[in-house]
């Protein structure tokens, strides 16, 4: 079978499979990100709080995940869970071997990393915006509240974009290492075509392309968000940045 015919869609080509498995690389990366942000506004939080256990916490957390390799986190979810889970089903009567799922382990295990890179990414969002605008806030007697939600929020997210546009990059690429887990996004099946056709250099390349097409897709969509996210911004907010 030609080349056409093997990325192809039709009975004998593998188009749909890396075609689904693209997508389901989307949706882990997406969810990641998502979980990531959460725990990255937390993290910011504590090393923005001044208070010294919260700070040493938060440093710990951000150095630990950024410092450990990746497949390293991933493994120790992955296999690390199921063992829990396993031991729970045990504890309640349930016999035999309770796997976490591998969408929800690698997820969640490329959610915690990217948490680190993020909550350093609005940790220096917040240190960025100017001072006045906070004490001007403050001193009309605006509520904290209102604060955070008028004037912070807005301003942190305008100065995180760039960094998100990497973080995301990150994940789309720290992705790829769950299939250690056996779940079927473009990295897994690009060697499970490669092994079945053995066309190895063929599917590898073309995953490489995918991934390459996915970046490439990302970079313009956050380029794009903080040209309008500037462009909504005062011109003396702008000479500021």
């Amino acid at each position: 079978m030609g080349t056409l015919g093997l990325l192809g869609f039709g009975s004998n080509g593998w188009g749909a499979l890396l075609l689904v498995a693209t997508l389901m690389t989307l949706a882990v990366t997406a969810t990641a990100l998502a979980i990531g942000a959460v725990l990255g506004t937390i993290i910011a939080s504590t090393k923005l709080s001044g208070n010294m256990l919260l700070v040493t916490l938060g440093n710990i957390y951000t150095t630990v995940f950024r410092g450990v390799p990746e497949l390293l986190i991933i493994y120790l979810i992955y296999f690390g869970g199921s063992a829990a889970v396993t031991s729970v089903g045990q504890w309640l009567g349930y016999e035999g071997f309770l796997g976490l799922p591998s969408f929800a382990a690698g997820a969640l295990a490329v959610g915690i990393i990217s948490g680190a890179y993020q909550a350093e990414v609005y940790r220096g969002a917040f240190l960025a915006i100017s001072k006045g605008e906070l004490e001007a806030a403050s001193a009309i007697g605006m509520p904290r509240a209102l604060r955070l939600r008028r004037v912070i929020i807005p301003q942190v997210l305008r100065f995180a974009i760039p960094g998100l546009g990497n973080v995301w990059q990150l994940s789309l690429k720290d992705s790829a290492l769950i299939s250690v887990t056996g779940l079927a996004e473009l990295m897994r099946t690009s060697q499970v075509a490669a092994g079945s056709t053995r066309q190895y250099f063929l599917f590898f390349i073309a995953g490489g392309l995918l991934y390459l097409l996915l970046t490439s897709l990302s970079d313009r969509i956050f380029n794009t968000a903080e040209r309008r996210a500037n462009r909504s911004m005062p011109a003396s907010a702008m000479g500021q940045a």
